[in-house]
């Protein structure tokens, strides 16, 4: 959309103002859009080692198979408490804990590799909890990036050339009025100097 305008000295100073502000603005913003850039490619370096660690786990997890079919109830999630943190200027999620809640069993009648099954199965749910949260950090980030690249190009690509263009056409308008009254008056004042002679 093209700017629309009065040719006078107020509009140049006003786009003056608005040209500043934008080119002071753009290296802050490419600035951020770097770092988010690489902030998502480190949190995304992060999720593939989570998911290898799964992975690893899921192999060790599959031994316990026949213990969760006959004891599904035995490890609770209470709680997951989470906390926005800043990154880069974007509210992203954290996780603060993890609270697991062990059910009341006869200990007695578990078999002894029970305590290890239930650490094992800790560990899968917190891997799983962590990779879901990196995943919503990723997404969020990367949206963040996305407006930043569009602003980048809504500054860099449109807006500056256009109050650019804009402050050079009004310019040049009130350059040629000048110039023209300039002439007139000369014109006028030839005239009056030939009428007198």
């Amino acid at each position: 959309m093209a700017l629309k305008f009065h040719y006078n000295k107020t509009t140049v100073q006003l786009f003056k103002r608005q040209l500043a502000i934008r080119q002071k603005a753009l290296p802050i913003l490419k600035n951020k859009e770097t770092a988010l850039r690489l902030e998502v490619v480190k949190l995304m370096n992060e999720l593939e080692k989570i998911s290898q660690q799964r992975e690893k786990l899921k192999a060790r997890l599959d031994n316990y198979e026949a213990f969760w079919a006959a004891f599904p109830e035995v490890l609770v999630m209470d709680n997951i408490e989470t906390f926005k943190k800043k990154v880069i200027g974007v509210n992203v999620p954290e996780i603060k804990s993890i609270k697991f809640r062990i059910v009341d069993v006869s200990w007695w009648r578990m078999p002894a590799w029970v305590p290890g099954g239930i650490a094992l199965l800790k560990e899968v749910i917190t891997l799983n909890i962590k990779a879901d949260i990196l995943q919503q950090q990723i997404d969020i980030l990367d949206l963040a990036r996305k407006k930043t690249t569009q602003k980048v190009n809504l500054y860099e690509k449109v807006q500056i050339p256009e109050y650019e263009d804009a402050i050079l056409k009004i310019k040049r308008f009130l350059e040629d009025k000048e110039n023209i009254s300039k002439a007139a008056q000369k014109i006028v004042k030839k005239r009056k100097e030939s009428k007198a002679a």
